[in-house]
């Protein structure tokens, strides 16, 4: 498993156990949860990670991941990618955070390491979207590296680009 640490927190990659307890609402032996976790934004990632795991098989890394406290281990929200890198190297994400972890910086926090994470693992563009209303969440995309590249009726539509250097 491929788990991130930052100064605060903790990215553990979610199994299919873990994501069938998210969408069941219970947490196992021994986690904690804050208030507000799971949120319907997490049960739907979870689902999208076991349907992904159904159909084209496990997609770690590129799957969900809990965010955790590091001081405490008390799961926050959550963060991952919408399914494997495409064939030209692009990833899309989504993160979410219980409102008592909000404004505190812990959502810029765990993208940064997502996006080091991708980066490393040669992904060549990462893609986000929010609503138009939501400023908390475009100021997030911001202040890690993502640029507003479109807006439509319903979304703001951001991405983040790495050269890829040519071996030599």
């Amino acid at each position: 498993m491929t788990d991130l640490e930052t100064p605060r927190l903790f990215l553990r990659l979610m199994s299919a156990s873990d994501a069938l307890r998210v969408m069941a609402g219970k947490p196992g032996d021994g986690a904690r949860w804050a208030p507000g976790y799971p949120s319907p934004g997490e049960m739907a990632a979870a689902e999208r990670f076991l349907d992904t795991c159904a159909t084209t098989g496990d997609p770690s890394p590129f799957g969900s991941y809990e965010i955790r406290r590091r001081d405490n281990g008390e799961v926050i929200g959550g963060l991952g990618f919408h399914g494997t890198p495409d064939e030209s190297g692009h990833v899309t994400i989504g993160y979410g955070l219980v409102p008592s972890a909000q404004g505190m910086g812990y959502a810029s926090e765990a993208l940064r390491a997502l996006l080091l994470f991708a980066r490393d693992q040669g992904v060549s563009c990462v893609h986000g979207d929010t609503g138009l209303d939501n400023l908390a969440s475009q100021h997030v995309m911001t202040a890690v590296g993502m640029h507003l590249v479109k807006e439509d009726a319903l979304l703001k539509h951001y991405r983040i680009d790495w050269v890829q250097q040519a071996e030599e």
